[in-house]
């Protein structure tokens, strides 16, 4: 009788065993196509993400530029500012002469020949 019990038990290992075998293998094929449904959608996600931050980075850059830009348009918009301009260009306020010196570069370098000397 112990003997019959043994060989039953036996057998039903030997069944179970041989029972999980397709459900395991239909487990792992299940699990690698879900993997495989979602590893583009994610890689998508990655990418764009990436993307969106790149794009953010460009944005403060582009925002620290405008408010550079606005800083330099502030000053060049002074009365000072308007009075260098016109002096480079040759521009002269009413009642005052205007004087053309030539030769300063020549100048510059015969004074640095005399200090080198």
């Amino acid at each position: 009788m112990a003997r019959q019990a043994r060989q039953t038990k036996r057998k039903r290992s030997r069944r179970s065993g041989t029972l999980w075998r397709p459900r395991r293998v239909l487990f792992l094929v299940l699990l690698v196509l879900v993997a495989i449904l979602y590893a583009k959608p994610l890689r998508t996600y990655y990418d764009k993400r990436e993307a969106l931050s790149e794009r953010r980075a460009q944005v403060e850059l582009l925002r620290a530029d405008r408010q550079d830009l606005q800083r330099r348009l502030a000053r060049a918009s002074s009365a000072e500012a308007i009075e260098r301009e016109a002096r480079r260009l040759f521009y002269v306020k009413p009642g005052e002469r205007l004087y053309i010196v030539k030769g300063i570069e020549r100048w510059r370098r015969e004074q640095a020949r005399h200090r080198d000397n």
